[in-house]
């Protein structure tokens, strides 16, 4: 554990965050690791293991599915994993690079760059309703999405998979949490980048935030929404990005103009919610983030195994907790416990 401690009254607060780690760890899968960072610096690490006999015998399980080893060690910031829809704030931040360079227009109607879209009588949707879930098409549930995408060998046909999709609504009228969006954008900045999407995260996300062990995979097509696998320390490295306004380590990686653009909550109150996998009363939706209502000064971009993002800009600071777990009881009220906890340890 790397705790920077100022006084006692400090060192008893993150003593908390200890015992939250230790008593919540066996519903986050067995093993997680929290990550703090402030006013420059790494404020407090903390990796948590208590693997129970069934959850060592899934991993197991699933390592030997995949050919691989089961690591049942202690997370640390160079552990790497599927992160799942904590993609979608890294792919929605890739998408913003071509708006800063004036090669992408976020008004720009995606019939301009996929005519295949046009052809269902889709070409009408926005590139702003797809980083925003406000496309209108009715999408089959995620897992049966994700499913039939990696089945497709081309960018290609995965934008003919989602052109015969029906529609549910007029595009801006309905939000539905789904892959379309992002996997549509994808598509459009391959067809401007002149590359694949996995090469150009590389080039614009990756490489310049120092996340060396962050990729989107090598499968035939890329997964915008839902496919990347990073670690802590890649992760915190693109939230301290966001909270620097677009700014790394004295490089501009976004303009900050597009990084206020991600942060603003897009889901009016007439918006119809056709699906959400978060209740809606307290919480928005930006571009590839989800905004925290009322005071719309916290983002995140929780992924479906577990993993939490955000950055509070308020406070000034961004954490990342890691876990893998699919259970969804609790999550929400879990994760607004931890982050007050971690304010008041601030």
């Amino acid at each position: 554990m790397f705790v920077l401690v100022a006084s006692a009254g400090r060192a008893q607060r993150t003593d908390k965050l200890d015992q939250w780690m230790e008593d919540h760890v066996k519903e986050m899968g067995g093993r997680a690791m929290l990550a703090v960072w402030k006013d420059g610096k790494l404020v407090y690490s903390q990796s948590a293991n208590e693997m129970t006999r069934k959850q060592k015998m899934v991993n197991k399980f699933i390592a030997r599915r995949q050919k691989k080893e089961a690591d049942l060690s202690d997370y640390t910031m160079s552990t790497r994993q599927p992160i799942a829809s904590c993609s979608k704030w890294l792919s929605a931040a890739l998408v913003m690079t071509f708006v800063d360079e004036g090669k992408l227009q976020l008004s720009d109607t995606v019939g301009k760059y996929l005519p295949v879209l046009s052809a269902h009588g889709k070409g009408m949707i926005t590139v702003r309703q797809c980083l925003s879930h406000l496309t209108g098409i009715n999408e089959p549930p995620l897992k049966e999405s994700l499913k039939d995408l990696r089945k497709v060998g081309s960018m290609d046909e995965a934008m003919e998979y989602i052109a015969k999709m029906p529609m549910e609504g007029t595009p801006g009228e309905v939000f539905h949490y789904s892959n379309a969006g992002l996997q549509i954008a994808g598509a459009i900045i391959e067809k401007i980048g002149g590359a694949s999407f996995e090469e150009l995260f590389a080039e614009r996300i990756a490489r310049p935030l120092d996340m060396k062990d962050t990729d989107f995979g090598k499968g035939r097509v890329a997964l915008p929404a839902g496919g990347a696998s990073s670690t802590p320390e890649d992760y915190l490295n693109f939230l301290v990005m966001i909270l620097g306004k677009g700014v790394f380590q004295g490089h501009r990686i976004l303009s900050e103009s597009s990084v206020a653009a991600m942060e603003k909550d897009r889901i009016d109150p007439d918006v119809r919610v056709a699906y959400s996998p978060v209740p809606m009363a307290q919480i928005g939706y930006g571009y590839g983030e989800w905004v925290v209502r009322p005071e719309g000064t916290t983002v995140t971009s929780p992924g479906l195994f577990g993993s939490v993002p955000w950055v509070d800009n308020e406070k000034g600071y961004c954490a990342f907790l890691m876990a893998f777990y699919i259970k969804r009881d609790d999550r929400e009220a879990r994760f607004r416990e931890l982050k007050q906890l971690v304010d008041a340890s601030l």
